[in-house]
């Protein structure tokens, strides 16, 4: 197996989900108790957001390449960062990086493209919703992405930065964020949503939203573990989500 360098606590409550799909889908597809080598940095995900919203984008970098030195020191083979937000300055982190990346929205694109989706909503942190780096990908394969109004976009960024990073989940919020879903599939028809923060799943899901979801952390997960048990992955399957340092 190969070592993973994971970056973590962007943010904690989806750290934890991460590392027990990890151990545990690995475990499943050996078919034997065993568990994976990992190394996990955990950053400050308060930290990442305050970067992102003043633009700081070199300090980022630095920020999260420091983080990933770590984990080259620590003797991982590869890398990956728990959360869609960070992936903001992916094509210069990967030229920093000393280690491979896998991306979790190239991952997630690659899900899109295998449903055979056509057209699709976006939830995230406002950053992931109205800049560029996590959409492209998508439009580049023929996915439209259709994103809320900017007033759900202040009220959905408001509910991941002061709830659900906190693991806080109020029914309240659950209802906001599944009116938001229809929303979007009756003025847009889309035919699914992209769950872009790791934690958005604490309060939706295929159970109760108005749309099938595309969970980027479930799907980065099965993403890490074919790059773990270097089933093809480096092969451009099942993601093509890994990119060289």
């Amino acid at each position: 197996m190969r070592k993973l360098g994971f970056v973590g606590g962007i943010g904690p409550e989806s750290t934890i989900p991460y590392y027990r799909g990890i151990v545990f889908g690995v475990q499943e597809r050996m078919g034997e108790r065993v568990f994976p080598p990992m190394t996990i940095e955990s950053l400050d995900v308060y930290r990442v957001l305050e970067l992102c919203e003043g633009r700081r984008f070199d300090e980022l970098v630095d920020y999260l390449g420091d983080g990933l030195d770590a984990l080259a020191a620590a003797g991982a083979d590869f890398a990956a960062l728990s959360a869609n937000t960070p992936h903001i300055v992916l094509g210069r982190l990967q030229e920093r990086s000393p280690l491979p990346l896998v991306s979790i929205v190239e991952a997630a694109r690659a899900e899109a493209q295998r449903r055979g989706l056509g057209r699709v909503g976006l939830l995230g942190t406002i950053f992931t919703m109205r800049e560029e780096f996590f959409a492209e990908p998508f439009e580049r394969a023929g996915i439209t992405v259709v994103r809320p109004d900017a007033d759900e976009q202040e009220l959905i960024q408001a509910r991941i930065s002061d709830e659900l990073e906190l693991g806080v989940v109020r029914p309240e919020t659950v209802d906001e964020l599944c009116a938001i879903v229809a929303g979007l599939r009756r003025r847009a028809g889309i035919e699914a949503v992209v769950l872009g923060c790791t934690e958005l799943p604490l309060a939706l899901g295929d159970g109760n939203s108005p749309v099938p979801c595309l969970d980027t952390g479930e799907i980065h997960v099965r993403a890490l573990i074919d790059e773990i048990l270097d089933d093809g992955a480096r092969d451009g399957d099942p993601a093509g989500s890994v990119s060289g340092a």
